[in-house]
């Protein structure tokens, strides 16, 4: 739209400008011709008095001698033979004129203008005493009769281009403030279509899309309350049902041997299948977000203080050993809240699931200038292939894992442009890296994978908290 309306208008100035400028060139040019041949005239009617009074051809030279065009060798009289004359022509100067030109102003007794080589002559007839005609013939030469006209040219040309340069100008003005609203629109609604749900729209520009901009916006808060409301009940669904299981699978395993027992067993475990299952079709019926918009975020700190205190009381229960550390003060990252519970209820899940009874774990906060790094570690054997167990979300391997709870936790990481990473943690078993990046990386739309494997190229992040002192005792709740 903006380059159509500058075309527009560059056409119509052009033609506007075309419309005055050529017919106004050509009075000039005409208007300079004029000029230049009424001062010749004028200058031609000087001999006139000289004429009228004596034909004598000395007297005639010194007249013609004594003017400006005369000794320039432009001006020429012509003068019929008579008995003044001795019965002979008279010719001073240069004739330039033909001769059929000289006998037509004669007859006519008319001022005429005849082309010759160089320029044009103007023909003045004078009546002689003797009342035949006398031609003054003076030489005009081309360059003044253009004299100015140039100039005169240029001034228009340059006039008629300033007025195409604004018109553009304007039109390009005007196209800007129709065009960047739109622009800016069609560019908040592929980013919402595309996952990111703090993309808004300026209100303002011309009345109709400063009213598509609010109605954008209206649309993308109840978007995002919407999928809030859903990620919402997915986590308290996760929390209701997923915990219980666990409890019930240990409990389960406590049975002993028998029929009842076995069943019991393969009824826990084809129920929490069945959970993973659904649980997994919710997420994957979803799409993809990315982080929240400005304002959105919560205190990582707190949440985990929250989380741990809810897993303790079944940590007491098998006898494990928590450790809480680096949550003293508030820590903000973009991520909401159910997203970031989710992840851990997800990592604490599978310590409990994954290690045996009484294996020690615990959780460590360090915040950085650009990063915040949450670690989740155990005391327990370990995991053998990191590399497997990140992709075992959407691999299919079947190894008593759906791998889904670390598939939340690379979601919520790289939708800030983090990253996770398993590695073997100081308590012997295998630690949980979660890099939740602060800067806003996840807005730069490249591959979450690439980012993902150019992690080890980022700067460190400023000294870790000393770890605090090693394991002595079982968990009476969040440290």
């Amino acid at each position: 739209m903006r380059w159509a309306l500058v075309k527009v208008a560059l056409a119509v100035t052009v033609m506007v400008v075309a419309a005055f400028a050529v017919p106004l060139g050509l009075v000039v040019k005409e208007m300079a011709r004029d000029r230049a041949f009424a001062g010749a005239e004028r200058r031609a009617a000087a001999l006139g008095p000289a004429l009228a009074i004596t034909t004598d051809r000395r007297e005639l030279d010194r007249a013609v001698a004594s003017t400006e065009d005369g000794a320039a060798g432009r001006l020429a009289v012509h003068i019929p033979a008579s008995a003044q004359t001795g019965g002979q022509p008279i010719e001073i100067g240069k004739r330039r004129a033909a001769a059929g030109d000289l006998r037509t102003t004669r007859a006519y007794g008319r001022a005429a203008i005849a082309a010759v080589p160089g320029g044009s002559v103007l023909l003045q007839p004078t009546a002689l005493p003797s009342g035949q005609i006398a031609v003054v013939e003076l030489y005009v030469p081309e360059a003044e009769v253009t004299n100015g006209v140039a100039t005169a040219w240029l001034v228009l040309a340059g006039v008629g281009a300033a007025l195409v340069v604004g018109s553009v100008a304007v039109a390009d003005r005007l196209g800007v403030r129709m065009v960047r609203p739109a622009q800016r629109l069609a560019r908040a609604a592929h980013d919402l279509g595309e996952g990111r749900l703090g993309a808004r729209v300026p209100e303002d520009g011309p009345p109709e899309l400063h009213a598509a901009a609010t109605a954008f916006n209206a649309m993308a808060d109840q978007v995002v309350q919407l999928l809030a409301n859903e990620r919402e009940l997915a986590a308290d669904l996760s929390h209701r049902l997923r915990t219980p299981l666990t409890v019930l699978r240990l409990n389960a395993a406590s049975l002993g041997e028998g029929p009842a027992a076995d069943q019991t067993r393969a009824a826990v475990a084809q129920l929490e299948r069945e959970v993973d299952t659904i649980i997994r079709t919710a997420r994957e019926a979803k799409p993809q977000t990315q982080a929240a918009g400005p304002g959105a975020g919560c205190d990582v700190s707190e949440v985990v203080r929250d989380r741990m205190a809810f897993w303790s009381a079944l940590a007491e229960d098998e006898g494990r050993t928590v450790r809480l550390a680096g949550t003293e003060g508030p820590v903000r990252i973009p991520v909401a809240r159910p997203e970031l519970v989710a992840a851990l209820d997800a990592l604490l899940g599978n310590v409990f699931r994954h290690t045996p009874e009484g294996t020690a774990f615990s959780v460590d906060v360090h915040n950085g200038d650009d990063a915040v790094i949450v670690l989740v570690s155990d005391a327990g054997a370990g995991i053998a292939d990191p590399a497997a167990a990140l992709a075992r979300g959407n691999s299919g391997q079947r190894d008593g894992s759906t791998g889904l709870g670390l598939d939340i936790v690379r979601r919520v990481a790289e939708s800030t442009g983090g990253d996770v990473r398993i590695g073997r943690s100081v308590l012997g078993g295998a630690e949980v890296r979660i890099w939740i990046a602060l800067d806003g990386r996840a807005a730069d739309g490249r591959d979450p994978h690439r980012r993902r494997a150019r992690g080890r190229a980022r700067r460190p992040l400023r000294a870790p908290r000393p770890r605090p002192p090693p394991l002595t005792g079982p968990a009476t709740g969040a440290a």
